[in-house]
């Protein structure tokens, strides 16, 4: 029996759907949710919802009975980074207690001396918890995913199209995004298959970019040119402060750019393209599917 937490997010979802696609029967996979009544989608596709909390010990003990393979997606709770840690390490508890002989946990990439990043405490959460699965006595694999490729939109905020001017201050950083989904794809593959005990795997595209060249093929793609900004960061959170961006985002987009300034995420490996069996989604790609429906020639 293969479980997989988070089976109602984007990323939980998208690795059943592609465990179904591998030929796994449905009546083999599991999933955790938090809440019974969430669960209609995963039941018309023929799988068993098991109702757990990553904050809530004893009910992981009894969603995780009979499971042999748990893909642990990592926590979003959105409160003190320390909550993260304890939730994957409340999973593993149960997961141990109930028998599963093998986890494969979602982590995230990083580089050597990743404690003078930005994005330092973020990244020790998935240490800690990277450290604490490995001493657990249950087999392990760990996938330290990239940064989304989802993420560039985000970044790039909804005035982008009006302004043609991406402001963000990630300097020249590079970062080498991946498609959310085809890290699912890769987390399916490795549930589906044998030889992946105590492995640790980075899982990134072939090949980091920079704003530069985001706008260079958002450039591209609007017909018209689209020019990139890097202001200091304390000009650019005076900059989301005077349009009304809450204080809690200003921190987390201020963290995020620092850290890419940083070339915290720049890390190209093979490792996804030989789980596919194709090269990943690139930029170009994903901007071309993004952005190639937008009117840019309504814009100023």
């Amino acid at each position: 029996m293969i479980l997989v937490t988070g089976a109602t997010g984007q990323f939980g979802g998208k690795a059943i759907d592609h465990l179904l696609k591998k030929g796994i029967e449905p009546s083999r996979i599991s999933a955790l949710v938090r809440d019974a009544a969430n669960s209609q989608a995963l039941q018309e596709k023929g799988i068993d919802s098991r109702v757990g909390d990553y904050a809530n010990y004893d009910s992981l003990v009894r969603a995780f009975n009979g499971v042999d393979k748990l893909l642990l997606v990592s926590s979003n709770d959105r409160q003190a980074i320390e909550n993260r840690t304890a939730h994957h390490m409340n999973v593993i508890k149960a997961a141990k207690e109930a028998g599963v002989g093998h986890i494969v946990y979602t982590s995230f990439v990083r580089k050597p001396n990743f404690e003078d990043s930005a994005i330092a405490a973020f990244q020790n959460s998935h240490v800690e918890s990277e450290a604490f699965l490995m001493k657990s006595g249950i087999d392990y694999t760990i996938l330290q995913n990239g940064i989304y490729l989802e993420m560039i939109p985000v970044f790039l905020g909804e005035t982008i199209v009006e302004k043609g001017t991406i402001v963000f201050p990630a300097r020249n950083g590079k970062a080498s995004y991946v498609l959310r989904e085809e890290l699912a794809e890769a987390a399916a593959h490795i549930l589906a298959t044998e030889g992946h005990q105590n492995k640790l795997y980075q899982l990134t595209n072939t090949a980091s970019v920079s704003f530069d060249d985001i706008a260079e093929q958002l450039s591209r793609v609007a017909g018209k040119q689209v020019t990139y900004q890097s202001p200091p960061v304390d000009e650019f959170a005076s900059i989301l402060k005077s349009v009304g961006v809450p204080d809690q985002y200003i921190g987390m987009f201020t963290m995020w750019a620092t850290a890419l300034s940083q070339d915290t995420m720049d890390a190209d490996d093979p490792t996804l393209e030989e789980f596919l069996g194709r090269r990943p989604t690139t930029m170009k790609q994903f901007i071309d599917k993004v952005y190639a429906k937008v009117d840019f020639e309504t814009t100023p």
